[in-house]
């Protein structure tokens, strides 16, 4: 199995990496001058926050944080008691009290079981090559590229993570691209091809923009 040997980026890699792509492309030095650097974004590694990442799965991002910090008082007040063997603890009619789908419920019972029976290591997972990771990751009910791209990026700080499924990215590309209509994944991916191998730092740009107060003003950012 290959080893990951590319750097994960650091709160001190960022700006410089940020920078080095608002000179390659002027479309993301206008979001940085107008919005600033974006955060790292970064979350720990393990079982906690890839149940943060699946409960993110097709809601808000505000609504998942609230189930998940229900989730994690639950489990005796904090996230890092949240095990896989303290989740398989609650009942289906806790988890849905907590915010939990019947999907959602069934995903996450899934991962813990492959943990506990060793079938799955996330400690393995940052001595992996991204595909590695992917694959792993994805033998998950539930697990599919998003969620796993979102692993590789925050949590393990991959540097050329983009993940082109995910519509906050592509309404993002839409306004700062002119675009009439959202870019479909390919084309995303296409777009992103000039910003290898950094796409994980052009993704922070895009989401710091997509959240900022500057993304509601009628005024685009296109050049």
């Amino acid at each position: 199995m290959p080893l990951f040997t590319e750097k994960s980026l650091t709160e001190q890699s960022l700006p410089v990496l940020v920078q080095e792509l608002a000179n390659r492309d002027v479309r993301l030095a206008a979001i940085v001058n107008t919005c600033g650097s974006p955060p790292l974004w970064a979350r720990e590694q393990g079982f906690p926050t890839l149940v943060q990442i699946i409960l993110e799965q097709q809601v808000s991002l505000a609504s998942a944080k609230a189930a998940f910090d229900k989730l994690s008082y639950a489990a005796s007040f904090s996230a890092s008691s949240l095990t896989p063997e303290r989740f398989l603890t609650f009942d289906d009619s806790e988890l849905k009290a907590i915010g939990f789908s019947r999907q959602k419920t069934r995903y996450v019972r899934h991962l813990a079981e492959l943990l506990i029976q060793e079938r799955l290591n996330l400690d393995a997972l940052p001595t992996m090559s991204d595909d590695a990771v992917r694959t792993a990751l994805m033998q998950v009910k539930g697990i599919g590229a998003w969620t796993a791209d979102i692993y590789l990026l925050m949590a393990l700080g991959r540097p050329d993570i983009f993940p082109t499924g995910d519509l906050a990215l592509q309404v993002a590309a839409q306004r700062v691209y002119g675009l009439a209509n959202r870019p479909s994944p390919q084309e995303l991916e296409d777009i992103g091809e000039a910003w290898r191998p950094h796409r994980a730092v052009a993704a922070r740009i895009l989401w710091h923009f997509y959240l900022s107060d500057s993304f509601s003003v009628q005024d685009s950012l296109c050049i």
